[in-house]
């Protein structure tokens, strides 16, 4: 389709008016511009956040809040995250990091979207704008489902992880810049040698980041150990669908779950 016009509002309320007459909404533009340029965009308006006021990232009482529409690279220069900056890292290149928002990699970045494996693992909410008036929701339902029509995400919000529980780790056919094979992350903690808690978040390995609900259960009060990791990870098989693409066969990804789950849980 031809773009016939690009709305820019001040405010969410105004993104959302836009967005329920049928417009497109963009943060950064790093995936909405490509199909705009090659005519495959689904829609003939667009609706730019970025003076929406959107952007902030605010962390206080242990918890994250942060605008849909602030940059990958803003997130990982807030002190307060700097958990995170292994994972943003891995995702694409600091220019198309300093384009590419929060909001953006809930939605178009799937099914790779690193951030929003990370914020599954997080237990994040989201904010809501719509026609009804503003919602919270589960990052894991928006992820599963999106939003209602002329909805916007406006933010997600996040418990700080306690130190030595997060875990991050990415396979990548490329060191930098390279979309995932497979993506794991998690947050874990132990006493006395065995697991009390685990909520393990994966990417790459279905059309969407999807919960290893089945290793999380397997984990729980065994040790973080190399063949306990290897049984959650073959258990994981149950919560995945692979697929194939320029990057690695759904066998492969498979194949390849269960060491990169003990690559990224194990002390």
């Amino acid at each position: 389709m031809v773009i016939q016009a690009v709305h820019v509002p001040e405010s969410a309320e105004a993104a959302v008016t836009y967005s329920a007459r049928g417009a497109w909404i963009m943060g950064g533009g790093t995936v909405v511009m490509p199909l705009v340029n090659s005519g495959a965009a689904p829609a003939t308006e667009l609706v730019s956040l970025r003076r929406a006021g959107l952007g902030g990232v605010e962390v206080r009482d242990g918890v994250a809040r942060i605008g849909a529409a602030a940059t990958l690279a803003a997130v990982g220069e807030h002190p307060g995250l700097s958990f995170l900056r292994p994972a943003l890292r891995t995702i694409a290149s600091p220019t198309l990091r300093n384009q590419a928002t929060v909001g953006g990699n809930l939605f178009v970045a799937q099914p790779y979207g690193d951030l929003a494996v990370c914020l599954l693992a997080l237990d994040a909410t989201c904010e809501i704008a719509g026609p009804d008036g503003r919602r919270d929701a589960p990052v894991a339902d928006v992820l599963a489902s999106g939003v209602g029509s002329g909805e916007v995400v406006v933010a997600v919000r996040a418990a700080l992880p306690g130190p030595g529980v997060w875990h991050y780790h990415k396979a990548m056919r490329r060191r930098l810049n390279s979309a995932a094979i497979v993506t794991v992350a998690a947050v874990t903690r132990t006493a006395d040698g065995v697991v009390t808690f685990s909520r393990i978040a994966l990417g790459g390995v279905a059309p969407r980041p999807v919960r290893a609900v089945s290793a999380e259960r397997l984990l729980r009060g065994r040790p973080l150990t190399h063949d306990v990791l290897t049984e959650a990870g073959e258990a994981a098989h149950g919560d995945i669908d692979p697929f194939d693409d320029a990057y690695a066969s759904a066998w492969y990804r498979a194949r390849v779950l269960p060491v990169h789950l003990r690559r990224a849980l194990l002390p």
